[in-house]
């Protein structure tokens, strides 16, 4: 690998050490590709992110799982399939495998080919207007249905393959990608998906009806949700990231992706390992 992008957080420990690793690859004869705000930052040349994924061979995310959704929303608009090696950070990093310490020596043995990649679902997330496509996004984490904090419950009915499944009356309605079935969906009672099990689960927010559960679906259906209710201050979040205020009547279409992640994994820790240090199991 010969060309190397370089996207960070914009937080001072990010920047101090994008400036040391591209100091590291240039002096190893790489060149870098490094996002516009770090690159103000460092006083060097910089490129707008969403262009770097066409330009490298390998992208490496200097931050949290915030960043690295980012950074894979590019890869996937780009209609690319550029790894991604994510260094953690944040706080919680379960797609930030690498630590900062550990960096250099993954470093090196990811830009031989050394290590293994994992290819990760993404989503694609249209909102249709009276029969007229809106908007559409490419998501890796999750796209939700949620109200505003004095809003009503709302009512949305989801089918699957247009086939009627349910109405849940409830403040919102998750759909996870397994990657995403550790971030909002968990915290919603939603179950932890190994995140290259083939399916998506749609996880309902606070349901009125205890009887409507999280239900996870063979990742090749289409899902849609209407929102029936006459409900204000409602929006479709896309990996916590990205807004789009809903009206009545308003469908949500959602399917997997043609575009993967390709996540440069880490040598030596299991999925199991992250999960038992990230969430503290047995502690």
């Amino acid at each position: 690998m010969k060309k190397i992008g370089i996207i960070a957080k914009n937080i001072p420990d990010a920047q101090k050490a994008a400036r040391k690793l591209s100091a590291w690859l240039e002096a190893r004869g790489k060149k870098v590709f490094m996002d516009t705000a770090t690159a103000a930052v460092l006083r060097t040349r910089g490129y707008e992110p969403e262009g770097i994924p066409s330009l490298v061979e390998m992208i490496i995310v200097l931050g949290g799982d915030g960043t690295l959704l980012s950074a894979a929303r590019h890869v996937a608009d780009a209609h690319t399939d550029v790894p991604i090696l994510g260094v953690n950070l944040g706080t919680l990093g379960f797609m930030s495998e690498v630590s900062l310490e550990e960096l250099y020596d993954n470093l090196e043995k990811a830009i031989a080919g050394r290590l293994a990649t994992e290819d990760r679902i993404m989503l694609s997330a249209s909102v249709l207007r009276k029969g007229e496509r809106l908007a559409r996004y490419r998501v890796l984490n999750d796209a939700v249905i949620n109200k505003g904090a004095l809003a009503r419950m709302m009512e949305l009915k989801v089918s699957v393959n247009q086939g009627h499944l349910t109405t849940f009356r409830a403040d919102g309605l998750i759909v996870a990608t397994p990657t995403g079935s550790t971030a909002y969906s968990l915290s919603a009672g939603g179950p932890i998906i190994y995140p290259t099990i083939h399916c998506f689960v749609l996880t309902p927010i606070c349901p009125h009806t205890l009887s409507n559960r999280p239900i996870a679906l063979p990742d090749n259906v289409t899902v849609t949700v209407c929102l029936t209710s006459p409900s204000e201050d409602v929006s479709l979040t896309l990996d916590g990231q990205i807004g789009f205020p809903l009206v009545p009547g308003d469908v949500v279409e959602i399917k997997k992706s043609r575009f993967k992640m390709k996540l440069i994994k880490h040598p030596t820790k299991s999925y199991y390992d992250i999960l038992r240090t990230k969430l503290k199991w047995g502690n």
